[in-house]
């Protein structure tokens, strides 16, 4: 493959392994505890998020690593340290959960972040799609570093 080549297919099998790694990471690999916790209020919300967050961060380098070494793909590990720096801050930021609401109601959604119900259908509210736009925006930002 020529140089010209490379690098868009590099960043093709990054972002798609990224996708993949994060609903691994945030729908599977994130226990139960972490997912109904890491919005409480305290120190107990906070430590739920950071082991989240460490968990996610994990998941996210192992199968960015597993795929890069069937793949041959090489990584800077300056890039990789700040991809996943980058993507473990804007997790962590937003997770918390009064962040999301802050941007959003900052960005004209705040009507939407507020939309269904977290108890009954978690999946199904304005703030679980304002979260997962943001992860995927930021993972894309990750990416673009990484590859």
């Amino acid at each position: 493959m020529t140089t010209a080549t490379t690098h868009p297919v590099t960043y093709a099998v990054t972002l798609v392994t990224a996708l993949v790694a994060h609903h691994v990471a945030d729908h599977w690999i994130q226990t139960g505890t972490q997912a109904e916790r890491k919005q409480d209020p305290g120190l107990a919300g906070t430590w739920a998020a950071a082991r989240h967050v460490l968990t996610y961060t994990a998941t996210l380098s192992a199968i960015l690593a597993l795929v890069a070494w069937r793949t041959g793909i090489t990584y800077d590990p300056r890039r990789a340290a700040l991809a996943a720096l980058i993507t473990a801050i804007t997790h962590f930021i937003v997770d918390r959960g009064y962040s999301l609401k802050w941007i959003a109601d900052h960005c004209g959604k705040g009507g939407f972040v507020r939309l269904g119900n977290r108890e009954t259908a978690p999946a199904g509210t304005g703030a679980y799609a304002l979260d997962q736009g943001w992860h995927l925006g930021w993972l894309l930002i990750a990416t673009l570093i990484l590859a």
